[in-house]
This record gives structure tokens, sequence and C-alpha cells, in this order.
């Protein structure tokens, strides 16, 4: 007894599917690995400029403190100035 011509045509396109989407789903998971590992390096990336811009903010001068300082400097010649002449 013989298989039928239609039979064979089905398996094949079946076979040819299953082939098709193993194919895709391999591409698609590499997809997504690509995108995780740049999502961790972006990650990193924030974390490091971060710690850079902590570092800097605690580098910097105080210039707030820096503006008292020098009116109340200012301030005290005024007064020596005053009373000395």
């Amino acid at each position: 007894m013989t298989a039928h011509p239609e039979t064979d045509l089905v398996t094949a396109d079946l076979a040819e599917l299953r082939r098709q989407l193993d194919v895709r789903t391999a591409r698609v998971d590499g997809h997504l690995a690509l995108l995780a590992q740049r999502s961790a390096q972006y990650e990193r990336d924030a974390e490091d400029l971060q710690a850079r811009v902590t570092r800097l903010e605690s580098t910097r001068w105080p210039l707030p403190s820096l503006a008292a300082l020098t009116g109340l400097a200012a301030l005290m010649v005024a007064v020596w100035q005053a009373l000395g002449r």
C-alpha cells in the first residue's frame, strides 16, 4: 500500500513550518539576549555616572559659605576703617 501524495505534501509542509518556527524562535532569543546585554551595560553606565556625579558634588566649593564669609570680612573691614579714621 502506498501513501497518498497529499499526506506527503502535508508532512513536508509541516516539517518546513516547524523548521521556520525554530529558526525564528532562535532569532528572537538572540535579539532578546542582545537587548538584555545592552540593558545591563546601560545600567552599569548609569551607576558609573551617578558615582562620578556624587564625587564631583562632594568636592565642589561651598560657594554660599564663601559668599557669606566674604561679606562678613567686607563688613569687618568697613567697620575697622570707619573706627580707625
